[in-house]
């Protein structure tokens, strides 16, 4: 039997990040937990204040704060000996979706051995792997709940995914705190990757009546509060609104997964450095448009989420335009993401990349074949405003 919903993760949304742990701590029964994140994260004042506090009921603490952006393989091998070092016991995976990966990772090869490099192969089993509490510092990556991460091969640049249901966290704990003050730049690129999880989740071979349900909420939630974290960053109901959004739509990419917008933005991110969650907002409007002849009514919906409206009996060529006009909308007035090509990238360049990205692996998950004539329509649309 094919499960189509499937939530192991237990979620804690929380104002007391030190004692929410401690409680976690306790009822696990873990006494050296590795903390792994990057180096400003592990300076910010409510995490050292936490650390204070799991160490004052005499919780032996270790930090890994060597985490970067775009992580590489190096990192996870690095981070594995470090809870070795510490004969650590668990992991706080505490930051972005850099240091989720980074942590994930760890977990897998602590438990399994080998490098992570061998789990991206995946015929290669993977035990369970408890003990990572996940607590993110950003919305939008949701993998604190997701069974995915990303690395990059140091030698070869390309980003890898591993996807592994024995290694989702045990806890997620949310507290819309640890966002304050988020720049608004990252605000609305870790928004955008939420947004799209669900958006992408929603148009895949893979979803269910279910996962379409809390992918249409998601939207909902994104579109109506995203805007107000972006203007005031102190708006904390926003930052909570958002927050539970980014980690719902975690969940739906373990269960629904996303398509050819994120198969763009993983090849062009490892080759360019464009920000994952801005390149998956450029890719969308091109996706939508992509799928809309076999999926009218879905990209109907997204639209209609995103405030469109049609003209009554509008045919689905129209009601397509309409929709793809709303996010951008959405995505460059209301949010204010700054335009592709500030990042300075020929457009023949893109396009050499069609190939790549074609058979990168989630792009599958589109519900039309994509070969390389299909991906480099999918690049002469990306960043179009």
């Amino acid at each position: 039997m094919e499960v189509k919903m499937l939530q192991k993760v237990k979620v804690v949304c929380t104002d007391d990040l030190g004692g929410t742990l401690l409680e976690i701590l306790n009822a696990e029964g873990y006494r050296r937990p590795l903390f792994v994140t990057d180096s400003f994260v592990a300076t910010m004042p409510l995490v050292v204040a936490a650390r204070r506090k799991l160490a004052d009921d005499g919780i032996d603490c270790a930090v890994f704060d060597e985490v970067r952006p775009d992580p590489l393989c190096e990192t996870v091998a690095a981070g594995v000996e470090a809870f070795r070092a510490h004969e650590a016991d668990s992991i706080i995976a505490i930051g972005g979706g850099s240091s989720m990966d980074v942590a994930r990772g760890v977990n897998i090869v602590r438990v399994n051995g080998g490098e992570i490099i061998d789990y991206t192969d995946p015929n290669v089993p993977i035990a369970d792997c408890p003990g990572m509490i996940a607590v993110p510092t950003t919305s939008g990556t949701g993998s604190e709940v997701s069974n995915a991460l990303v690395v990059t091969d140091g030698a070869t640049q390309r980003k890898l995914a591993v996807l592994a249901d024995p290694a989702v966290s045990e806890y997620a704990v949310l507290n819309p705190d640890l966002t304050i003050g988020l720049p608004p730049r990252m605000t609305i690129a870790s928004g955008l990757d939420a947004f799209c999880h669900a958006a992408e989740g929603y148009l895949s071979r893979m979803a269910s009546p279910i996962t379409d349900a809390v992918c249409e909420k998601v939207m909902f939630l994104l579109y109506n509060y995203l805007p107000r974290a972006v203007r005031n960053g102190e708006d904390r109901e926003a930052r909570e609104r958002v927050m539970v959004a980014a980690t719902l739509a975690g969940w739906m990419l373990n269960n629904a997964g996303t398509i050819a917008g994120h198969s763009i933005a993983h090849v062009l991110g490892s080759k360019y450095h464009i920000v994952h969650g801005e390149a998956v907002g450029y890719a969308l409007p091109g996706v939508m448009e992509f799928v809309a002849p076999v999926m009218p009514h879905k990209v109907r919906e997204i639209g209609q989420i995103l405030g469109a409206v049609y003209p009554e009996n509008a045919p689905e060529e129209q009601t397509t335009v309409i929709a793809v006009r709303a996010f951008k909308e959405f995505r460059d007035r209301m949010l204010g993401l700054h335009p592709f090509e500030d990042y300075g990238i020929d457009r023949d360049e893109l396009l050499a990349n069609a190939q790549a990205v074609a058979y990168e692996r989630f792009a599958g998950n589109t519900p039309r074949d994509i070969g390389p004539a299909e991906a480099r329509q999918l690049l002469e649309a990306f960043g179009v405003r």
